[in-house]
């Protein structure tokens, strides 16, 4: 049977773009499905108790300096976004709605919006810097704005980030293989380790 990783992710989070860049790579090496689970952050910290890094202020600039080791192992680019903390309901409930819609188009918008976050990095809490990244993408941003406020996208996004509560999860980027919870980019190599098992 074909073992799979269970890849929440908010794009908020600067670890969860990273572990972006590399899990399409440890499952390709290993054979295994990478099923993305957009949920929001916020709903899973509010559900929990747990709250940003960046908002531990002798932590945040240590995670932005380790951040960037980590990118420059990966040999990716990070740049720490000057407008984080960004909302990213809207953000999140695109994917949800593109996931749901267009899957086949459900990586472009992912490389888009980490890309506008975590590269160039754009203010992502202006809905007309979001516009011009999604008609930059390919995408029509006003359908696109318009499928992130139906209900049943709306509903989608809180059942995910529901069951990623109820699966003990707590924190961005979050990954399951089987019932073995791993968070953290930082934590890719036990994410390989069980796929090989």
């Amino acid at each position: 049977m074909k073992k799979s990783v269970d890849f929440y992710f908010d794009f908020g989070s600067p670890a969860a773009y990273l572990a972006a860049t590399q899990l399409p790579h440890v499952c390709a090496d290993t054979a295994a499905e990478l099923v993305w689970k957009p949920m929001l952050l916020g709903g899973v910290f509010q559900a929990t108790g747990n709250r940003s890094p960046a908002e531990v202020v002798p932590k945040a600039p240590y995670m932005t300096i380790d951040l960037q080791r980590f990118a420059k192992r990966y040999g990716v680019p990070f740049v720490h976004n000057p407008h984080f903390p960004i909302n990213t309901l809207l953000l999140m409930r695109g994917a949800t709605g593109i996931q749901m819609k267009e899957p086949e188009r459900f990586g472009a918008y992912v490389d888009a919006i980490f890309h506008a976050m975590w590269v160039e990095p754009k203010n992502m809490n202006d809905p007309a810097v979001v516009g011009a990244v999604l008609q930059n993408a390919g995408f029509d941003a006003t359908a696109l704005l318009a499928l992130a406020g139906s209900q049943d996208v709306k509903d989608r996004l809180k059942t995910v980030t529901q069951e990623a509560v109820e699966r003990g999860v707590f924190g961005a980027p979050t990954m399951f293989v089987g019932d073995q919870m791993f968070w953290g980019q930082d934590r890719l190599d036990f994410v390989r380790e069980a796929l090989d098992a």
